[in-house]
Parts: structure tokens; sequence; C-alpha cells
């Protein structure tokens, strides 16, 4: 990401809103901008296999492995605003499990790029499904999105609810409902 070029765009945001860049609140303000949109976005310059790097282990398990409350952030691609909540991955290994810390970095690097939150919940549970082939997998994520709370509808109070069910939680019912209590949906 070019920040000078950023850098310089927010300045004429800035100016186009009504604002004076050269004040003194706003001097550094277009640097600052850029290196958060650098950090935000990293999701572009980051690849699941990268993050991933070799973190995958055999392992005899076959019950099912639950990480719950993982923190998101993400920015909504309609207004470019943030939603943010937490995400719940839970898996049945087939002879592989990935490194706890993992889980919550594959979710990291999709929620660091401009999302909907029913994509982000897809992406999440394939990219898990294709890393290490287990008999099912399910992503919920509960987030606020500030695009609803601070303008549209201003619904202060609204929390939205997505999930990806693969393979065994997709296909058998008394997996599903066993994931979806754990997790306390």
């Amino acid at each position: 990401m070019n920040k000078k070029k950023v850098a310089s765009l927010i300045t004429e945001l800035l100016k186009e809103i009504g604002d004076d860049p050269a004040r003194e609140g706003l001097i550094k303000t277009p640097e600052r901008v850029a290196e958060a949109y650098e950090f935000l976005t990293s999701g572009y310059r980051t690849q699941v296999k990268d993050v991933i790097n070799q973190a995958i282990f055999t392992a005899e398990a076959n019950n099912m492995v639950l990480l719950k409350n993982i923190e998101v952030y993400s920015l909504c691609e309609h207004h470019m605003l943030p939603f943010f909540g937490r995400c719940h991955i839970g898996y049945i290994p087939r002879k592989k499990v990935l490194g706890v810390s993992k889980l919550a970095r594959i979710v990291d690097c999709h929620a660091r790029r401009l999302q909907i939150q029913e994509r982000l919940t897809a992406q999440i549970a394939a990219d898990i499904m294709d890393a290490i082939k287990p008999e099912g997998v399910g992503v919920v994520m509960e987030c606020r999105h500030l695009c609803m709370i601070m303008r549209g509808v201003e619904k202060q109070d609204s929390v939205m609810t997505t999930s990806s069910v693969l393979g065994s939680f997709h296909n058998n019912t008394s997996t599903r409902a066993e994931f979806l209590s754990l997790v306390g949906k």
C-alpha cells in the first residue's frame, strides 16, 4: 500500500467534507489514517497458507475442537465503517489438527479486508476445511455493525449472527446441535 498516496487522498477528503487539514488537530491525521488503513487492510497482503505456516499436527483426536470468543474487527465493504464482535469455530478432526492460534489468525487474515459478515464467516470455514480436511467444521459469528448503529436505521442494540457449517456439521443435525449448544446458540 502506498501510504503517501493514501495520506494525500485523506487530505483531499478532509477538504471535501469542509475541514482544514492544516489546523492543529488534523496536521498528522492523513498519515495516521494511512497507517491505520495499512493495518486494517493487511489481509489483502496475507495468505492463509503463510498464516498456517505448517502448524498442522497429527492427532488421533476425533472429538469436537472448539475455540470460542475470538475477537473480530473488520470494515464493511459498503460504507467502510467497522463491524466487530466474536467468532466461534468448531471442527471434528480426521488425524490432523491446527495449532490453536492459527484459528484466530485465519479469522484476522480475512477480517482485515473490506468485508461482509456473511462472506467472512464462509471464508473462515472453507479455509479450515481445506487446510486439514476435518469431518466437519462450523463457524458462528456475532457482530455489531457501525453502518447500522451510527447511520442509516440507527439500531443501537442490533447484533448480526451468521453461521457456516460444512461436512458433518451440515449433514448431521446432532453434530450441528452439539456445536451450537457449545457456543451458546
